[in-house]
């Protein structure tokens, strides 16, 4: 569980990792001896699990997006598992999500344009033989939460 200065430091390293310890002590009105320990604690705990440069993908000519959803079968281990191993390798894959539901596999890409993304299903997805169907939406706008802040304490977990 996070207080609240360890929430604190979470959210405005997430606004701006590369802030300094000296930076972050002083926004948080505490001491960077204190900071210091409170950010060690947070990687050892496996809070921080890494710091980033956000890219922009139209500047490597990645203009558009898709989320591509993969049904596989047979639905079982070994084949989800190679399925994952290979789509994580190929270059215009930025994320994999495997799920329940219809789908198997959500497959967020970034292409340089639509002729790029049709050969990629064309040539990449159709031509593997566990596939039985995939289904492509374009992305049109991303948005995505720059601070995630932990969620309060479930009440029922207090039984």
């Amino acid at each position: 569980m996070l207080d609240e200065l360890d929430s604190a430091l979470v959210a405005l390293l997430q606004r701006n990792a590369r802030h300094t310890n000296r930076d972050l002590a002083r926004a948080l009105g505490i001491a960077p001896s204190t900071c210091l320990e409170r950010v060690r604690s947070l990687h050892a705990r496996g809070v921080i699990t890494g710091h980033h440069a956000e890219v922009s993908l139209p500047m490597l000519g990645r203009r558009v997006q898709a989320l591509v959803a993969v049904r596989l079968r047979p639905p079982n281990r070994p084949v989800i598992e190679s399925f994952q191993e290979f789509v994580t390798q190929l270059p215009e894959t930025i994320s994999v999500f495997v799920v329940s539901g219809a789908e198997d596999f959500l497959i967020h890409v970034a292409v340089r344009d639509t002729e790029h993304l049709h050969a990629f299903i064309l040539d990449h997805l159709t031509q593997r033989r566990e596939i039985a169907d995939v289904r492509t939406s374009v992305v049109f706008q991303h948005m995505q939460k720059a601070v995630v802040e932990p969620l309060s304490p479930d009440p029922s977990d207090a039984r």
